[in-house]
């Protein structure tokens, strides 16, 4: 059980660059402002939730697609200063990378983002099936190719069906893009979450009607969370007992990007060290709120140092 523990969490997604503007208030179009400050940080979803991971003590992997070229090895040098696995990467040479001009908005703590992906492809099912999966004691999917991931997903279910229950390999998917063919991930995660852009999409009001209005989707046995931003998170799971977390936001809201990459990933964190659901809602929104007082993630840094 101890060998257990110590396997990695793997995320499955994308990996981009972001070049990230401060300013002091949203800019007018057609004009001309300066930036409070401007940098590039390591950005996607997957990338960001393997840095929470990784900030929080957790052995983590990130599998993507990445291009060449000075930007890539950037990317690569962050990832290795956070130490997460980058041996599952698939190199595209030919292909550009994918960017997001990020917006910080100082005064109301918004971000505006502005993505182009022109023709880096995602990993597919076939790279998926070169992975050894024993090294592994959760994947974790970044809402994508979901054809693809379906048939990856399927391929870790035969594998865990040659193990015992206790060894078996715990499957999260991410639903945060209202695309019709993401949906077909709910009934394939042992932990679903699912957006607020979603819940809207579908007509739900609150993460606690999201939760009870989409249940049926996922399979039995698994457990539903919505984060709803400031009003908190909740979950719902087969006992049928809807659970919530407040938030917890900073005195200052400094920068909300990348905050719910860090609930999703304080949540696995939390859950795959035998925590339960609650205090996985209840971490998840402590975290994120504390990543929304910094700029980058130096506030998650300085919260495990304490």
């Amino acid at each position: 059980m101890e060998e257990y523990k110590k396997k990695k969490i793997l995320c499955v997604g994308l990996v981009c660059l972001d070049i990230i503007n401060v300013v002091e208030k949203y800019p007018e179009e057609d004009t001309d402002s300066r930036c409070v400050s401007q940098r590039w940080q390591r950005g996607g979803n997957a990338s960001n939730s393997c840095t929470v991971l990784s900030l929080l003590g957790a052995p983590c992997a990130f599998m993507g697609s990445l291009s060449s070229g000075y930007v890539a090895d950037f990317i690569l040098e962050d990832f290795q200063k956070f130490h997460i696995d980058v041996s599952l990467v698939s190199d595209h040479a030919q292909c550009e990378l994918p960017a997001s001009v990020v917006i910080s908005n100082v005064s109301s703590g918004s971000r505006t983002i502005l993505h182009m992906n022109r023709n880096l492809p995602d990993v597919t099912a076939e790279d998926f099936s070169k992975v050894d999966l024993h090294q592994f004691k959760w994947i974790h999917w970044e809402g994508r190719n979901a054809e693809q991931q379906v048939q990856m997903i399927q391929q870790v279910e035969v594998f865990n069906s040659s193990l015992p229950p206790q060894e078996r390999i715990t499957l999260s998917v991410e639903i945060e893009k209202t695309r019709e063919p993401l949906y077909q991930l709910f009934p394939h995660g042992d932990l679903v979450f699912v957006s607020k852009d979603v819940a809207h999409h579908f007509g739900f009001q609150s993460a606690g009607a999201a939760l009870k209005g989409l249940y049926s989707r996922v399979k039995q046995g698994a457990v539903l969370v919505c984060a709803w931003a400031e009003l908190g998170a909740g979950a719902l799971g087969p006992d049928g007992v809807l659970l919530h977390s407040d938030a917890f936001p900073p005195e200052t809201v400094v920068d909300t990007l990348g905050a719910g990459d860090t609930f999703n990933s304080a949540v696995i964190y939390t859950l795959s060290n035998g925590g339960s659901v609650q205090d996985a809602l209840t971490f998840g929104c402590r975290v994120a709120g504390r990543k929304c007082g910094f700029h980058g993630y130096d506030g998650i840094a300085e919260m495990c140092a304490l």
